[in-house]
């Protein structure tokens, strides 16, 4: 029989996010996703492309109750406040309970009290500055920083004098996400942008989550021009192939891209369009930091690493 230490336990969650959820299903855990009719946002299961393992299952929302855990692992204001409430049996609302954290606070960025107010729940930040910038009041934290996967074999070739912009929704999600950035800095710099919606907003449309590294790597850098974010993934991914990386100095992204070593940060704007535009003219100076973004990408943000905090993680708050 396993011990304690050894047994593989049986973790209800949502789909929240969906590289995010691919990546710490990589635990060696039973992860079982709730679902509803029609897969409304939150319930879609072990949809879509991504090449979930047997150790992902889907329960729909009705039979949760009847259903056996040993964790609940919520994602989102919604599973906190209504499916704890109506979902959950009595017993299960008294299991070890984590919430992750996936965004700074939105409302107000230094005075937001988080919405889980409870000693008994562990909430888990994914980046040090989204912990640093909630009110967590007497809940308990901790910080579990990303880690990822690329496709075997894709590496940086960077050949196209362009830079790639990675965003959802980017026109509708306005300055937070910096729509305006965008727009000015393309007005000097030629960009691509992808994702959700990207032809609003003039970019190419939506890339799959299985080919968005591979198309990825022609490009010359990668421009982050989001203001108020948590750390993306699709900015680590970038950085685990060896892409160098463009962005604003704020956020987490101000402790993980050295200027000069693995990309170019600044809150100058005219300042990354210059560093951009030496880029697209010194594809050896591109290449030398996008092999600094990737030693920092393998030592920071390695699946090993991730999985083994999480490991850990599910451990302690089961004991």
């Amino acid at each position: 029989m396993p011990n304690d230490a050894q047994r593989r336990l049986r973790v209800l969650t949502w789909h929240v996010h969906g590289n995010y959820l691919y990546y710490l299903t990589q635990a060696h855990h039973d992860f079982h996703l709730v679902t509803k009719p029609g897969n409304p946002p939150g319930y879609a299961g072990a949809g879509g492309v991504l090449p979930w393992g047997a150790n992902v299952h889907e329960v729909p929302a009705e039979q949760v109750a009847s259903q056996e855990f040993d964790v609940i692992l919520f994602q989102h204001k919604t599973q906190w406040d209504d499916d704890r409430v109506n979902l959950l049996s009595d017993a299960q609302r008294r299991l070890p309970r984590v919430y992750i954290e996936h965004d700074p606070p939105q409302e107000n960025p230094f005075e937001q009290r988080h919405w889980v107010d409870d000693s008994d729940t562990l909430l888990v930040h994914v980046t040090h500055f989204n912990k640093l910038m909630w009110d967590c009041g007497a809940t308990p934290t901790r910080v579990i920083e990303h880690g990822v996967i690329v496709p075997d074999g894709v590496r940086y070739t960077g050949e196209k004098e362009r830079g790639i912009v990675v965003i959802n929704h980017l026109r509708q999600r306005g300055r937070r996400l910096g729509n305006d950035v965008y727009a000015d800095v393309f007005k000097h710099v030629p960009l691509d942008l992808v994702g959700m919606d990207a032809q609003s907003a003039g970019g190419l449309g939506e890339i799959g989550n299985l080919e968005l590294a591979a198309f990825s790597a022609q490009y010359r850098f990668f421009f982050n021009p989001i203001r108020w974010t948590s750390l993306g993934l699709a900015i680590v991914e970038a950085m685990t192939i060896g892409m160098p990386i463009i962005g604003l100095a704020t956020t987490e992204l101000a402790t993980v891209i050295r200027n000069g070593e693995s990309g170019y940060i600044d809150t100058n704007v005219a300042a990354l369009v210059d560093a951009m535009q030496r880029l697209i003219r010194d594809p050896k100076e591109a290449r030398l930091l996008g092999d600094g973004a990737r030693k920092v990408a393998m030592e920071r943000f390695h699946i090993d690493r991730f999985v083994a905090d999480w490991n850990e993680t599910l451990r302690h708050v089961t004991s």
